[in-house]
């Protein structure tokens, strides 16, 4: 079982270490976050839910910890996560398929119901 909490702690101290080296950079990548991830026309955790996919069709570890852990923090079920998931299986193939071992040890570890 991969440490999807350690990934997440991994990927918080590196945010804060770009943002110690840069304070600019860092605002403006999170700006671009709290921008792209604002409810709309899709909610909150649509956009999480979307993120999971691509997370898993980009191969990003860290992002996939991220992603899941804000998905169930927005409401998603299990359920909803893992079609999300066979989304990125479907559109991304073998390699893709593979990542969804991340995503249910993410859900076990952040407590996806």
């Amino acid at each position: 079982m991969e440490d999807m909490k350690k990934k997440l702690e991994d990927f918080m101290k590196t945010a804060k270490q770009i943002g110690e080296a840069d304070k600019g950079y860092l605002d403006a990548i999170m700006g671009l976050i709290r921008e792209a991830e604002k409810p709309g026309a899709l909610s909150t955790k649509e956009k999480e839910l979307i993120s999971i996919a691509l997370s898993i069709a980009n191969h990003c570890v860290y992002c996939i910890a991220l992603h899941v852990k804000n998905a169930i923090d927005a409401g998603a079920s299990r359920r909803e996560i893992l079609e999300a998931s066979f989304v990125a299986g479907l559109m991304g193939g073998g390699p893709s398929i593979a990542y969804i071992r991340l995503v249910l040890d993410a859900c076990e570890q952040f407590g996806a119901k």
